[in-house]
């Protein structure tokens, strides 16, 4: 990250959240700069700097944080937790998540009332798990492989929807560079914002178990094949076909 860009983040109090980083409250960078070795030139108007406030360290280079959101380092870092490391990756789901609750106004999901149709099968599906609480198990996370970094969420109670789909890099950058940029850049700068083109499946459903007739797993019955007068599993059951 340059040190222009840097002064920008300082300038709008943007927020960095990473794993690893620094946090140092204001009043010790202030009062305490060479001890943790900050150029004192980055930070223009300390004055105006709430005391009360954080600055955080990627790398040695310090972003200024606002103590009421403290939290959010300490949800990247449950991210990181999950997912088992921080990347790129991770961070796009992260602010995903972000952008979803802030335009539809939605927390973590319980049950289903939340719902995200991912694109992808890459890392920045765990983050939507742990900040939206959308999970294979409860039917609220559906996967559509199209490959593209793009999400689409659903709020059941409120018949609301968003498709939030990732915009494409203006500058080549490394990996932590590409990281930071995500973690703080506002999310009209990372992401389009559209109306999904499809419709929203209904909610999960429980089925009856079927035994394969086959090989004696339990299937469930909207999965089941006839076969040779037997009802056979999906694993079991060959297909038959002349279609070119």
């Amino acid at each position: 990250m340059a040190y222009k860009s840097l002064e920008k983040y300082l300038n709008s109090s943007a927020l960095c959240v990473v794993a690893d980083c620094c946090i140092v409250p204001c009043r010790d960078i202030l009062t305490r700069t060479r001890d943790i070795m900050i150029n004192v030139d980055l930070i223009r108007q300390e004055d105006d700097l709430s005391h009360d406030g954080y600055f955080i360290s990627i790398h040695g280079l310090f972003l200024f944080l606002k103590g009421d959101e403290k939290m959010i380092k300490k949800l990247w870092e449950k991210c990181v937790d999950f997912h088992g490391h921080e990347c790129p990756g991770l961070a796009i789901g992260y602010k995903a998540s972000q952008a979803a609750k802030e335009k539809l106004k939605i927390d973590f999901s319980k049950d289903e009332d939340v719902v995200c149709i991912t694109e992808n099968d890459a890392c920045g599906v765990d983050a939507i798990q742990v900040l939206l609480g959308c999970s294979f198990g409860k039917g609220n996370l559906i996967y559509r492989g199209t490959g593209k970094q793009a999400f689409s969420f659903f709020h059941r109670p409120t018949n609301q929807s968003i498709r939030i789909v990732l915009k494409p890099f203006q500058v080549e950058m490394g990996r932590e560079e590409r990281q930071a940029y995500l973690l703080n850049a506002p999310v009209e700068e990372i992401f389009e914002f559209k109306s999904p083109g499809f419709q929203l499946p209904e909610r999960a459903r429980l089925f009856k178990t079927i035994i394969c007739e086959n090989c004696g797993e339990g299937t469930p019955e909207h999965k089941i094949r006839l076969m040779e007068d037997k009802k056979v599993c999906l694993d079991c059951f060959k297909d038959y076909s002349r279609e070119l």
